[in-house]
């Protein structure tokens, strides 16, 4: 099977992470006889400096005939960077931005996993870290609050900002059908959380995704608030296997499991269109600090490959043996900083990648 695969390196420790990436891909592609076929595409800082502009007009057009696109991180330091003395537009984020819409990203996979080996820096109590916890939260990326009309104006003499939250029953159901397709393949639970109480979006949301799980009838539905949500997050996380939910709440969200997991490092993204398309990123940052010097984790950033394999080319075997891999590694005490902890053995991104592809 051919592979066509659009190459993001991106900025800082981007093209560290997928060069290691690329290793475990290239073991697991001879495996199984797959050819992988790598465009390489510019965006965010590393287009700035060759094109001007954080996306080209060509650079869109190259990832829409790309069957997914894996992403390093982008941008750099806003403090130091000289990418950020630009008119916002033409920062590196506004490339992630247009990309997303120009390919209709509108699903947002942020899974949070704890891993047994790593249960240690998981800042819950014990009794509750120890249950572990795989959670993947399905949020609405391209509607909602962030994308309604905002406004600020002067009424009687004070300002007033104005910001809409809408929602087609369109936009809803489709976030809903990816969700519960996404549930058949892990444990088949969704939790929606809305605001029902509350907003007229979250009552239409609530209704829609009903409607929705009647076509899942092996799934589990259940409606939670959001903030009965954050709470139980913390309290006790392994209750959760898919949770459905809207942009705002979902950006919330998604940030408060990560830091239950205790390390960003670990944690894979994907963003999903209407087709079997997606781009696959690390939910950390660029990290310009330690960019170069061999200490980056790219294991989020494989992870993030594994959800290609499976979700743009179907390929679950594939994408098991690439988790397991960082299972068998974490197995056997090898570390990066980021997740270093007494009695492993630390390692640089290069040797970390070499280890993964090993696994194979």
């Amino acid at each position: 099977m051919k592979l066509r695969i659009g190459c993001i390196p991106g900025d800082g420790i981007g093209p560290e992470i997928i060069r290691e990436t690329g290793k475990v891909l290239e073991r697991v592609a001879d495996k199984y006889g797959h050819k992988l076929e790598y465009t390489e595409i510019l965006m965010g800082g590393a287009s700035i400096d060759v094109h001007g502009v954080p996306l080209t007009e060509e650079a869109i057009a190259a990832a829409k005939v790309s069957e997914a696109i894996l992403m390093g991180s982008i941008g750099g330091d806003p403090a130091t960077s000289p990418w950020y003395r630009l008119e916002p537009k033409r920062r590196p984020e506004a490339g992630l931005l247009r990309l997303r819409k120009e390919l209709n990203l509108f699903a947002n996979l942020r899974p949070a996993v704890l891993y047994p080996q790593l249960a240690g820096a998981c800042p819950l109590k014990e009794e509750i870290s120890s249950r572990g916890f795989d959670i993947l939260i399905v949020r609405e990326l391209t509607g909602g609050l962030y994308f309604g009309e905002r406004k600020t104006i002067e009424e009687n003499g004070r300002l007033k900002a104005i910001d809409t939250l809408t929602y087609t029953e369109d936009e809803i159901r489709r976030i809903a059908v990816k969700a519960f397709e996404v549930a058949m393949k892990r444990k088949k639970k969704v939790t929606s959380v809305d605001k029902a109480n509350v907003l007229d979006s979250s009552r239409l949301w609530r209704k829609v995704t009903q409607e929705v799980a009647s076509s899942y009838p092996e799934v589990e539905l259940e409606h939670m608030l959001v903030d009965n949500c954050a709470m139980q997050l913390v309290k006790d996380p392994a209750q959760f296997d898919v949770i459905l939910t809207e942009n705002m709440f979902g950006d919330i969200l998604s940030d408060e499991a990560s830091m239950v997991t205790g390390s960003i490092g670990m944690l894979a993204s994907a963003s999903l269109n209407d087709s079997r398309f997606g781009l696959y990123e690390p939910s950390h940052g660029s990290a310009p600090d330690i960019a170069g010097k061999d200490m980056a984790n790219p294991i989020a950033t494989l992870l993030s490959a594994a959800m290609m394999l499976r979700y743009s080319f179907d390929l679950k075997q594939e994408a098991e043996d690439v988790e397991r891999a960082v299972h068998a590694v974490l197995d056997k005490k090898y570390r990066t900083v980021d997740i270093m902890s007494e009695g492993c053995t630390p390692v640089g991104c290069s040797e970390m990648g070499s280890l993964l592809a090993a696994e194979i």
